[in-house]
């Protein structure tokens, strides 16, 4: 017989017999096995004794017990599977008893696994949650998969309701649609965002800009995570910076300009023409008394700004040096403003050239700034032991637009330049008024009308009530 006409046999045949047993048939086969063997054993035994009807009886309700309690235990773990929270897992004997037992070992280790991973889960949210830079979690189709609480503040999403939206339906802002299709994951994105907060009603809602930083990072099967950063306050403290050099080099550079052409003035005239010479000298004196003022003022918030400059206090004699700045603006009024004051306050505990130089530019600005027949009213009191004390210049001038308030403590920010440098102001009288407060623990706030009738403004120094100087306090400065 040749060697290709024998019967070829099938290798899966043997690899399917090497495969190994099921739970499920293992644990049918030797349950069948041991009822078997119990049923023969007792029915045997009965046949021998006594009769073999009464063994084959015997061995077949052996049989029908055992199928009964594997039947009512089979229902038991079925009820159990089908609602565990409901539900105790159910005990045995036996076969049953192993296999329960290897169960619950079983559903042990998954729940410590659960509890270790949601517990993982849980502190990574958190931390994520504590970060001050924004996170969002998006899938490749730029679906919001997750995001943190900073994230919602800076991209004016809500994890509750925009989950699994697209981010572009959320963030219509072109830069940012081709930056995410870009896929750049190098350079970040500045944009500009427009949020509304609203108030009262959705007709007073006031929409507010924000700045972001974003920036891409691919982790996981095409995920990505867009990080957002709010650099609104960096970029405005970078304009202020800007703002700061372009003004100094501006104030500098009108009076020097000025005095450079009376200079090439004289040197081509000569000294003959004595009027020139003298009109000549006057204007440079005025601009050199300028570019000195805007020295001054640029040390003394240099001095204020410094942390190593610490604080020395003493009792301050408020009245009268508010008395004394007073008769100084009645100079400066020359007679065109009626000025008042009411006095009703205690001393206080503070840097007496510091106090003098914030309440002497509240005042003189009342002076400059207020037109001719104008009322000027200063004011020091405290309301009680435990109110602030309250320093307020008000005048009856134009008023200042609401827009111009908040940035009126900025260096060199003036609401009408011409009229700012007519009047002599450096720019800086204001910023230097904020940060004798701050160091003093006080703070400024303005209020103006543009009214017809009652227009004007306000500015209010408050200081804190331990401020207060005590009298004893009084007497030693006073014997000193």
């Amino acid at each position: 017989m040749a060697l290709d006409s024998l019967p070829v046999f099938d290798q899966s045949v043997f690899e399917h017999e090497r495969q190994p047993m099921s739970p499920v048939t293992k644990f049918t086969l030797i349950a069948l096995i041991r009822v078997g063997l119990a049923a023969s054993a007792l029915g045997g035994l009965v046949a021998l004794t006594i009769d073999v009807i009464w063994g084959v009886a015997l061995g077949a309700v052996v049989i029908l017990a055992v199928v009964g309690y594997y039947a009512y235990k089979l229902a038991s773990l079925s009820a159990w599977l089908d609602d565990p929270q409901a539900a105790t897992l159910p005990d045995g004997i036996g076969l049953w008893g192993d296999t329960l037992g290897h169960l619950y070992r079983v559903i042990r280790h998954e729940r410590a696994a659960q509890q270790t991973l949601a517990d993982t889960l849980s502190r990574f949210q958190s931390a994520a949650a504590a970060l001050p830079d924004g996170a969002v979690m998006l899938d490749n189709q730029y679906n919001i998969v997750w995001c943190n609480p900073s994230a919602e503040t800076h991209l004016a999403v809500s994890l509750k309701r925009d989950r699994m939206q697209v981010i572009t339906y959320l963030i219509r802002n072109p830069e940012f649609i081709h930056y995410l299709d870009s896929r750049n994951f190098l350079e970040p994105l500045v944009i500009r965002l427009q949020h509304n907060k609203s108030a009262t009603n959705a007709a007073s809602a006031a929409a507010t800009e924000v700045i972001l930083s974003l920036q891409l990072v691919a982790f996981g099967d095409d995920q990505i995570l867009l990080l957002s950063r709010d650099i609104s306050e960096r970029e405005r403290l970078e304009t202020i910076r800007r703002d700061f050099v372009a003004n100094v080099s501006h104030e500098l550079r009108t009076p020097l300009t000025v005095v450079t052409g009376f200079l090439e003035t004289v040197a081509i005239a000569g000294t003959s023409n004595e009027t020139l010479l003298q009109k000549s000298l006057a204007h440079m004196s005025a601009q050199t008394t300028r570019m000195q003022h805007l020295v001054e003022d640029l040390l003394t918030l240099s001095r204020l700004e410094d942390n190593r400059n610490r604080l020395t206090v003493s009792p301050i004699n408020i009245p009268e040096l508010i008395s004394s700045l007073l008769n100084d603006a009645e100079q400066l009024s020359n007679g065109r403003h009626t000025i008042t004051k009411h006095i009703d306050g205690p001393w206080l505990l503070g840097n007496r050239d510091e106090i003098a130089s914030a309440f002497g530019n509240l005042i003189t600005n009342a002076v400059r700034y207020t037109p001719a027949g104008g009322t000027i009213h200063a004011e020091w009191s405290q309301a009680s032991n435990d109110a602030p004390l309250i320093f307020r210049v008000t005048d009856n001038g134009d008023g200042i637009s609401a827009e111009h308030l908040p940035r009126l403590t900025e260096r060199f920010y003036r609401v009408d330049r011409g009229r700012s440098r007519a009047s002599g102001g450096t720019g800086l009288g204001l910023a230097i008024v904020k940060h004798v407060l701050i160091r003093h623990d006080g703070h400024l706030e303005i209020h103006s009308s543009l009214d017809a009738v009652q227009h004007g403004t306000t500015f209010t120094a408050f200081f804190p009530p331990d401020r207060a100087c005590a009298i004893e306090d009084r007497m030693r400065a006073v014997a000193a």
